[in-house]
Formats: C-alpha cells, sequence, structure tokens
C-alpha cells in the first residue's frame, strides 16, 4: 500500500534529493527551468508517493506557463526512485495527478518527453507549440484536459508571471480537493520508471 499526497513545505529537501539521485548533474540548466525560475508552483498537483514506512519513493511537479493568451500546465520533473522502478508508480502518480488537474479545471498539460511511453496516459505530439531552445520539437507533447484544448493553440511557451502564478497558487489553496491524500495499492511490475521526465522521459 501506498499513499499520495500533495508536496509539503517539509518535503522539499527530500524531492530535490530524488531528482538529484534520478537526474544527470546540471540538470536546472535545461530550458524548461526557465520557464519555472521565479514562478510558484501549482501546489496541489505537485505530489509525493510514499510507502507504509514514509519512505518517499516518488515526486512529481507541475508549474502553469502560456501560451499566447491560453495558459496550460507543465509537467515535470517525475521521478521515481531507483530502488522502485518497475512497479508502475510512475504511472500511478501521472493518473492521480492528471486526474486532480481535471477537478481542478485546467484545460491542457505540456510537457517534455518520449512519446512511446507518454501516449498511453494521452499525450500527442505538438506540432506548433514551441519550448524554449535547444528542446527536441519530437519531445514537446500535449494532453487535452478538455476536449479541443490543444486546437489550433500555437506559438512559444512563455513563463507565467509570478504574480499570475501566485494567484493560480491562493485559489489551489482554496478549492477544497478531497481527498488531500489517497491511499493506493501496490499495481504490479510495469516497464515504465526505467524513464524519469524530461531526462529520459517527462522533463527534468
Amino acid at each position: 500500500m501506498f499513499e499520495i499526497c500533495p508536496e509539503a513545505p517539509e518535503d522539499e529537501s527530500e524531492v530535490e534529493a530524488l531528482y538529484d539521485l534520478c537526474f544527470a548533474p546540471g540538470r536546472t540548466a535545461l530550458s524548461s527551468y526557465r520557464l519555472r525560475d521565479g514562478v510558484a508552483r501549482v501546489a496541489d498537483l505537485c505530489l509525493v508517493l510514499r510507502d507504509q514506512g514514509g519512505i518517499l519513493l516518488a515526486a512529481i511537479r507541475f508549474w502553469p506557463v502560456r501560451i499566447g493568451d491560453e495558459r496550460a500546465l507543465l509537467l515535470g520533473p517525475i521521478a521515481v526512485h531507483p530502488t522502485a522502478q518497475g512497479e508502475g508508480l510512475g504511472a500511478i502518480l501521472m493518473r492521480d495527478s492528471l486526474e486532480r488537474a481535471r477537478h481542478l479545471r485546467w484545460s491542457r498539460v505540456l510537457l517534455v518527453g518520449d512519446l512511446p511511453y507518454y501516449q498511453r496516459f494521452g499525450f500527442h505530439k505538438l506540432e506548433s507549440v514551441i519550448m524554449p531552445p535547444p528542446t527536441n520539437p519530437d519531445r514537446v507533447l500535449g494532453l487535452e484536459l478538455r476536449p479541443g484544448a490543444w486546437v489550433d493553440l500555437t506559438g512559444p511557451v512563455l513563463r507565467e508571471d509570478a504574480q499570475t502564478a501566485a494567484g493560480l497558487a491562493e485559489t489551489a489553496t482554496h478549492s477544497h480537493m478531497e481527498p488531500e491524500c489517497t491511499q493506493v495499492a501496490q499495481s504490479g511490475k510495469h516497464a515504465d520508471e526505467s524513464q524519469s521526465a524530461d531526462g529520459s522521459s517527462a522533463d527534468q
């Protein structure tokens, strides 16, 4: 049995250590981090997954971004501890967080990752949405949480301004999402966590 909860301030150092373990040195120099610098995370969607002993096994984060005047969620990083890879925990976190995003009425999700892995969650290649260089355009993927959300949406992905991002975080805090924490059973072995976000799989 595992527990998924929103990331709390006291989880910060542990989550960062997990990302450092799972991704190559210099991950924060990636172009996607230009979209995150100085911008508040979407706190209700940043989740940690722990085992019954309280050991952190996986984590996922989201940031708000813009394409033109339209908002989107930037998914990543998502990481699973090397000792727990192959157990389906990344898929569990993906599905849980995306369902929470629907509940919060987000329309679209963006990530940088490998299509063969993420298409199982409904992601597809975005032909005309441009991440900051030197991102490989073949790895820019999108998911519609609302039908047609990516239709005719083109242009560069822009950093959300800090004030708006803070307002989104405040709105999420008062969204009264229930339940905050969820219990999930072990899902069995899956060949999915050998890939972590924007390194091998969904944006560091």
